[in-house]
């Protein structure tokens, strides 16, 4: 098959917000090239709810530094969790500088609370904080001259000799470039509820394990406690922490409370479905009128208007839910510059693993975590001075992988060798 050859400094695989970030970040003189597998909306950061967090002030560093360890289980990678706390206030400048709306109270920006957290440190956009920042990152690359981007684009496999990665196969193109920045996302795609997009499917893991790029924590994957319980096929909806963080509650089939709302989402998880194998249920209640009539449609409209389509009026009626995976702390192995283990191959988001999150995510650290550590990755591609000719590129005659439709297997197997090593 012959392929089209493209040449840039610098190849972004994915379109969501840390892609979109390392992209902003990036010395504008650089050529960028940006894949993506689906449309430029169809990444899971336009699904984020709650917000993201930010450290308010130096008082707050210890606590905000506790919660994100306690939720982790303390196994986190303190290294991560230090730069990605510090870096917080810079990081929403550089929103703000994008055109990034956050609530605010007055002249202050107004705070929120979800579970496992200690105190009030997350700004939000109404409930679709996740829209509001990815859109104006899309808003700004699409300004840029230096960017390109192909949608609907599938990379099938890394371009790599003698332990360099120069660029990325996809099923139509050879992409070449001096550095290459993965940024897929998670591997919701391959669970039957799930609260990702369903073309989510773990690629950048399965060409990193064909190429013997080491990953890591593979196996945490945290479950959402509360997704819209549906008997229809498809994308489960989320039903924001959030909602639990401003007063709503859990309740059981005879609408008795029977945990705390707060708690770390993997133990609250374990607590639903303990309560609906109790009870031989499909889902437990969540009431959101305690929150208010006037903050739900403030603070929660798309959440209102969603649940009304399905016939739920939240304002006067429970919420019917049930835990859906939702996130995947493990991932790619990076180091704090998100560096893999192979040269001029970088990964950020939630396609990497740079130990922030151990076993269990604290709730909208995920955004602040992908900026972070995809500005770092930017940060570093700023300082390369190798670039391939484009002589030495076409030398390389990639070939096509074979037993692409085995990734996903391939993944599920990985994923179950490294449950196994833990016990």
């Amino acid at each position: 098959m012959q392929r089209t050859k493209r040449f840039a400094d610098v190849v972004i695989v994915g379109t969501g917000a840390s892609g979109l970030y390392c992209a902003l970040q990036l010395p504008k003189d650089r050529s960028i090239l940006m894949l993506t597998k689906a449309g430029v909306e169809e990444s899971d950061s336009f699904l984020a709810q709650g917000g993201i967090c930010v450290l308010r002030e130096e008082a707050d560093y210890d606590s905000f530094f506790e919660d994100t360890l306690r939720a982790g289980h303390y196994l986190n990678n303190v290294r991560s969790v230090e730069l990605m706390i510090r870096s917080s206030r810079q990081t929403i400048r550089n929103l703000l500088d994008c055109g990034v709306e956050f609530a605010r109270n007055g002249e202050d920006f107004a705070y929120t609370r979800e579970g496992a957290h200690s105190r009030p440190r997350i700004l939000f956009h109404q409930d679709v904080t996740g829209k509001e920042i990815t859109s104006k990152l899309l808003a700004s690359v699409r300004a840029l001259p230096n960017v390109t981007i192909l949608e609907h684009t599938r990379m099938i496999d890394l371009i790599a000799r003698d332990g360099r990665c120069y660029g990325v196969l996809t099923e139509e193109s050879e992409c070449y470039a001096a550095d290459t920045v993965l940024a897929t996302g998670g591997i919701g795609g391959l669970y039957e509820n799930s609260t990702n997009f369903p073309h989510l499917t773990g690629d950048a893991l399965a060409v990193c394990l064909r190429h013997g790029v080491p990953l890591k924590d593979v196996d945490y994957i945290q479950i959402h406690p509360t997704t819209l319980y549906s008997q229809k096929p498809g994308r489960r909806f989320l039903i924001s922490e959030s909602v639990r963080g401003e007063g709503a509650k859990l309740y059981d089939g005879q609408m008795q409370r029977f945990v705390n709302e707060l708690l770390p989402r993997d133990e609250l998880t374990k607590a639903i479905r303990a309560q609906m194998k109790k009870e031989g249920s499909k889902f437990v209640w969540l009431d959101m009128s305690p929150v208010g009539k006037s903050a739900i449609l403030d603070h929660f409209p798309n959440i209102y208007a969603h649940c009304l389509e399905e016939g739920i009026d939240v304002t006067r009626q429970p919420i019917p839910v049930v835990p859906a995976q939702h996130y995947f702390m493990g991932g790619v192995a990076v180091d704090e510059y998100s560096r893999t283990g192979m040269a001029h191959l970088y990964a950020v988001g939630e396609t990497a693993c740079n130990g922030v999150h151990g076993a269990n995510r604290l709730a909208s650290n995920s955004l602040l975590e992908s900026l972070v550590f995809a500005g770092r990755a930017a940060s570093r591609i700023a300082l390369e001075t190798d670039f391939p000719s484009k002589a030495e590129y076409l030398r390389l005659q990639p070939q096509e992988p074979e037993h692409i439709n085995r990734y996903a297997g391939e993944i599920r197997e990985e994923i179950e060798r490294m449950k196994k090593s833990r016990e």
